[in-house]
């Protein structure tokens, strides 16, 4: 049987896991599924159609499930889909879909930190961080391992690629190419070496990549020139992501700054 705190208001309509609880005057309302291992915080908010996976830990005061902060929007049926092992810190807000029978998708081992925004339809892959007061407008989709910079701003409709990094405070309106850092506004100043490094990439798939990003970002080339130049040469699986993210991109991807940038990479591996 769930542990609910005698304060707390769950509708029997809601659906909880034997081994879910439930803080002190947390509200669950009808239509919210909760899985194994899942511990809702005290005074949290869970409505709408939304599902959460298994050992989820969510926090003091989060909301999740509610209507979309869209004017467009007139009560039709929408859902937040939630996978598992997420950590989901105090007053994050986390919105359901826009359109009909869309989603807000939110994948496996993120960490959400304390009062940042996902809005309607947005994505967000595995394993990404998204630190305090983040704010990703609607449909704004996050691949894995991304790391978003405390109070960063992301544009709707924009896309940050995966192992990508934005400094805090970043103000992005175009989409942030794999594995690159991203700071100010729309500025690109190299790669997220350290990020690479702890998600395993080798030294040599370091070293193509920054060579790839000086195709791209200091050759003198356009955008549809570089990718040609890369399309010629030797693609890893990074190599191939990054040409494809680029490629299917619809807002344009962020600028390097025009000062001539050090990648940080090191000679020897470590």
């Amino acid at each position: 049987m769930s542990l609910i705190h005698p304060t707390a208001i769950v509708d029997a309509k809601a659906e909880l896991a034997e081994s879910a609880s439930v803080g002190p005057y947390a509200v669950i309302e009808a239509g919210v599924k909760i899985g194994k291992g899942c511990r809702i915080g005290p005074h949290c908010f869970l409505t709408g159609d939304t599902t959460l996976g298994e050992n989820n830990l969510v926090h003091a005061g989060a909301v999740i499930g509610d209507e979309p902060q869209d004017l467009a929007y007139h009560g039709i049926p929408t859902r937040v889909v939630i996978g598992n092992n997420n950590r989901i810190r105090e007053h994050v807000t986390i919105h359901r879909g826009t359109k009909e029978g869309s989603a807000t998708e939110i994948g496996d081992h993120n960490f959400l930190m304390a009062h940042c925004h996902v809005a309607h339809n947005c994505r967000i892959g595995n394993r990404v961080v998204v630190v305090n007061g983040v704010l990703l407008a609607g449909w704004v989709q996050v691949e894995d391992r991304a790391f978003l910079g405390g109070g960063a701003v992301v544009h709707q409709f924009c896309r940050i690629g995966s192992l990508a990094i934005l400094r805090g405070l970043a103000r992005i309106s175009k989409d942030v190419p794999p594995y690159c850092m991203a700071v100010e506004n729309n500025e690109l100043v190299g790669l997220n070496v350290v990020g690479l490094k702890r998600a395993g990439v080798s030294l040599v798939q370091r070293r193509q990549m920054k060579d790839a990003y000086g195709v791209l970002f200091q050759s003198g080339l356009n955008v549809s020139q570089a990718l040609e130049k890369l399309s010629q040469g030797e693609q890893t699986g990074q190599i191939q992501h990054l040409i494809q993210f680029i490629r299917q991109s619809k807002r344009g991807i962020c600028h390097a700054r025009r000062k001539p940038t050090d990648l940080g990479e090191e000679e020897d591996e470590v």
